[in-house]
């Protein structure tokens, strides 16, 4: 017996998910790349969407943060280092054509 997709916890927002979260950052810096026009920097505003998606990807994990260290909670905290990096990188697409 398999349960149903409609009761997995990615697709209930008021339940913890992790692979929500990851989705939302992952997606974001996939789709970041397109729209930036990577090799060529150019000016792309649109690049502050996946940067509010990254941004909730990052509070979605972080809402998975057990009180009591684990090992859990340590493979959450190397995810957020992910989260950090990603959105790192998306900012740097944005506000990089400004700068330069």
């Amino acid at each position: 017996m398999s349960r149903p997709l409609s009761s997995l916890a990615v697709f209930h927002l008021r339940r913890r998910s992790l692979l929500r979260g990851n989705l939302l950052v992952l997606g974001s810096l996939a789709a970041s790349f397109p729209l930036s026009g990577f090799p060529v920097s150019r000016r792309a505003p649109l690049l502050v969407v996946p940067a509010v998606l990254a941004l909730c990807g990052t509070l979605e994990t972080l809402r998975c943060l057990r009180p009591r260290w684990s090992l859990y909670h340590g493979g959450v905290i190397l995810l957020l280092f992910m989260d950090m990096m990603s959105i790192c990188l998306i900012l740097f697409f944005l506000f990089s054509p400004y700068l330069f």
